[in-house]
């Protein structure tokens, strides 16, 4: 058993780890920020796309869930290459075809999965499990995530002629929903006593929950303040604290949720890609529900 000091400082380096992890991140954001070019911010949500969706079919597999990860990794890059190339070059023209886009390649992952289970006998429940699992890491994965590209454009361009209108909106959803990962983080470390949902995930305290959503305000409005013209799509001071306790919410959730299916799979991790945060899946669990709700949000009310 190790003494409090060695799990002090266990806890001391994985804090460490991840906010190196952070640091980095943030860094790569920035740049590609600054670059104002639209194939910048797509390439790189593309390519964290694909490494997430790799990561899915590799738990299913560690963990011994029946899968078609071929099939599930052909047709999510195929997905997440079109969304990207699509958007590139058509801008915001593509946002109200993409829809359309979506329902297609859900029939076509469906009807493929099926379609594979044909060259050999029915295994019991195994063989519909196959279907549904791959189906799930597509819809669950590639689609929800998909949201953060066509959040780039959907504002209506400034009049400083920027090339990707939405790069602001961008940074405040990745703030608003990272705000609320590490605000939990820090805050359940502190003084995290009261566990939230111990049978899903431990470490999760309701203490943690209150700073999560005390953090997630701080960010939304912060950013809001300093730069109310790019963040004019939001509709105003009202509609960016409610948003902002929405996707905290949401943001908790998509966190949560990816517990459900490790603890469910029976794997610790979804990788090791980036130190003290996980894998790549681990990274945009929480995007993947915040994004689509910001985005119907944003194209359905008016604000």
């Amino acid at each position: 058993m190790s003494s409090p000091s060695e799990a002090k400082k266990s806890k001391a380096q994985v804090f460490a780890a991840r906010l190196f992890s952070t640091l980095i991140l943030w860094a790569l954001v920035t740049a590609v920020f600054v670059s104002d070019q639209a194939w910048a911010f797509l390439a790189v949500l593309s390519l964290l796309g694909l490494f997430s969706v790799r990561e899915y079919f590799q738990m299913t597999r560690k963990g011994g869930m029946p899968s078609q990860p071929r099939w599930g990794l052909l047709v999510s890059s195929s997905y997440l290459i079109y969304v990207a190339v699509r958007l590139g070059m058509q801008g915001p023209a593509a946002l109200d075809g993409l829809l359309e886009t979506d329902i297609a390649f859900v029939m076509l992952i469906v009807t493929g999965g099926f379609m594979c289970q044909l060259r050999r006998s029915v295994d019991g429940k195994n063989t519909v499990t196959e279907v549904a699992i791959t189906t799930l890491g597509f819809v669950y994965v590639a689609v929800l995530y998909s949201f953060l590209a066509r959040l780039l454009f959907l504002p209506e361009p400034l009049a400083d002629g920027a090339r990707v209108p939405g790069a602001w909106l961008l940074l405040w959803l990745i703030a608003v929903t990272k705000f609320t990962d590490m605000g939990a983080y820090i805050t359940g470390s502190l003084i995290g006593k009261h566990k939230m949902i111990p049978h899903i995930s431990p470490g999760k305290t309701w203490q943690g929950f209150g700073g999560a959503l005390i953090f997630s305000q701080l960010a939304g409005c912060g950013l809001y303040a300093i730069m109310p013209a790019e963040l004019a799509i939001l509709g105003g001071w009202g509609w960016v604290v409610l948003l902002s306790l929405v996707l905290s919410l949401l943001a908790v959730v998509g966190d949560l949720a990816e517990s459900v299916l490790k603890r469910s799979i029976g794997v610790k991790d979804s990788g090791n890609t980036l130190p003290g945060i996980g894998g790549a899946l681990d990274l945009i669990d929480s995007l993947c529900f915040t994004a689509p709700v910001l985005y119907f949000f944003l194209r359905w009310m008016p604000v």
